[in-house]
């Protein structure tokens, strides 16, 4: 990968509203400061990710989030429309996501690792893969991981960007999720 390509269209899909953020979010923010178009695809808007809180009240508060951290970042989100914690993997949704990534012809998609231990990220892995696999415009497809060690399992990247110069962009698109009590 090269990050200091310009012009290019860069897709980062994610299941949650933080994913991409934690996982690839200085990288993001280095390709859109590099002259890249990039786009978030959240593949759920994290109305399971507040205890205490309706799926509408969530749902609400976590897009919000999404959408300032996309500021942040310098990136258009995007949300797919699935339900956090009761994520789907079936062909409507394989149409679906391969249509969104049709549509956007990205030069280069980020995504979860696919094992990974929670379902929602496996989902928005697997989805992405099975897409890939179906539109005509082939890209590299590069995976990131959140939770190191907890649950990410078997990633051993074989890409590493240098993020200094957005480091601090990152950790601010992270505290944008103070739902989730960013570390």
């Amino acid at each position: 990968m090269n990050p200091e390509a310009a012009n290019k269209k860069i897709i980062c899909v994610g299941a949650h509203p933080d994913d991409p953020e934690s996982g690839c979010g200085g990288t993001l923010a280095k390709l859109a400061a590099g002259g890249n178009a990039v786009s978030i695809i959240y593949l759920t808007t994290g109305e399971a990710g507040i205890e205490n809180k309706s799926h509408a009240e969530a749902e609400a508060i976590r897009k919000q989030e999404a959408i300032n951290a996309c500021n942040i970042l310098h990136a258009t989100p995007v949300f797919a429309g699935q339900v956090d914690g009761n994520t789907i993997m079936n062909n409507e949704w394989i149409g679906k996501i391969t249509a969104l990534l049709s549509e956007e012809k990205p030069d280069l998609v980020f995504t979860h690792w696919p094992i990974d231990t929670h379902p929602d990220h496996q989902v928005a892995s697997l989805l992405v893969i099975q897409a890939w696999r179906r539109v005509q415009q082939k890209f590299p497809l590069y995976f990131f991981e959140v939770c190191a060690g907890e649950q990410t399992m078997g990633f051993h990247p074989t890409d590493i960007v240098d993020i200094t110069d957005t480091q601090e962009q990152k950790k601010k698109a992270l505290y944008c999720h103070t739902s989730t009590d960013p570390p």
